[in-house]
């Protein structure tokens, strides 16, 4: 119909936000000019938000993704986005508009909704797994998640055997370590500890995604768009892990509220252990 946005003044530090109610994944924008004007943007940026308050600029092949806007008042450009954004709020901003006219901007925005589950973590929780038996031997293992954290220190997740052996993943001054260590029952002390890092500035208080894959000795670890593939030390193929996985911290034995080591402050998103929806099994008790 008539009309459109148009700001006071047309200049660069302009933008329309749009609140989308809920955090949902968003695939496609389009964009109009002005009804019936000589007002139209010719390109703009993207930005996305979870709160209004931190904001992350749409990128694609690592640089900050310019998007072309229209040519006339009416013909709707529609862009089909690389990477979906989940979010709640999104910022169109102006870069550039019809030198004969004004800022102008009909849009749309394409997505659907987004299941989530999601675990609060103050520092000073944790979120136990107890397994149906007293050791997990595994040959293979897949944990994904995204979390979003609110400092640079923190045990994400840990388990561990009485053999030695044992699996961590914490942030550390804003990179995410992973520590595996396939102990062996016959060399108690061999060298079988292995650590990766990778990421940095991981404490921004946005969304990063982890992915973890391990067969046997060969591991491919993700964070983000990053893949480290790297080979295990030692003897085993498999990883003995007893009793229970921790996510959050390391709780210390018998000391309830006591952690070995930094606990982890933010967010856990869609926690996955070997297909098992952790996040909902604790809503679910």
């Amino acid at each position: 119909g008539a009309g459109g946005w148009s700001p006071l003044e047309s200049n660069e530090q302009q933008w329309l936000q749009v609140d989308l109610g809920d955090r949902v994944e968003v695939v496609a924008v389009a964009t109009q000019g002005r009804y019936g004007s000589s007002d139209w943007v010719t390109s703009y940026a993207l930005m996305f938000s979870d709160t209004g308050r931190n904001w992350r600029q749409y990128r694609q092949d690592d640089a900050v993704w310019v998007f072309t806007g229209n040519s006339n008042a009416d013909s709707v450009v529609h862009h089909k986005l690389l990477h979906s954004m989940k979010a709640r709020f999104l910022r169109f901003i102006p870069l550039k508009w019809n030198v004969g006219g004004q800022i102008g901007l009909r849009v749309e925005v394409f997505g659907c909704s987004y299941k989530s589950d999601i675990a609060d973590f103050d520092g000073r929780s944790s979120l136990l797994y107890r397994f149906n038996q007293k050791l997990m031997s595994t040959f293979k293992d897949v944990v994904s998640l995204k979390f979003k954290s609110m400092q640079g220190d923190g045990v994400l997740f840990h388990g561990e055997g009485q053999r030695g052996d044992y699996i961590t993943l914490e942030l550390q001054k804003g990179k995410l370590s992973l520590h595996l260590n396939l102990g062996d029952s016959n060399l108690h002390f061999s060298n079988s500890h292995t650590s990766v890092t990778l990421g940095s500035l991981l404490d921004d208080q946005h969304w990063h995604s982890v992915l973890i894959e391990r067969f046997n000795k060969q591991v491919n670890f993700t964070v983000d768009k990053h893949t480290q593939h790297f080979r295990t030390k030692g003897d085993s193929d498999h990883l003995d892990i007893d009793y229970e996985l921790s996510f959050g911290g390391i709780p210390v034995p018998g000391k309830p509220g006591t952690f070995q080591r930094k606990n982890f402050h933010g967010c856990i998103e869609n926690l996955y252990y070997n297909g098992v929806n952790i996040i909902d099994l604790a809503k679910r008790r």
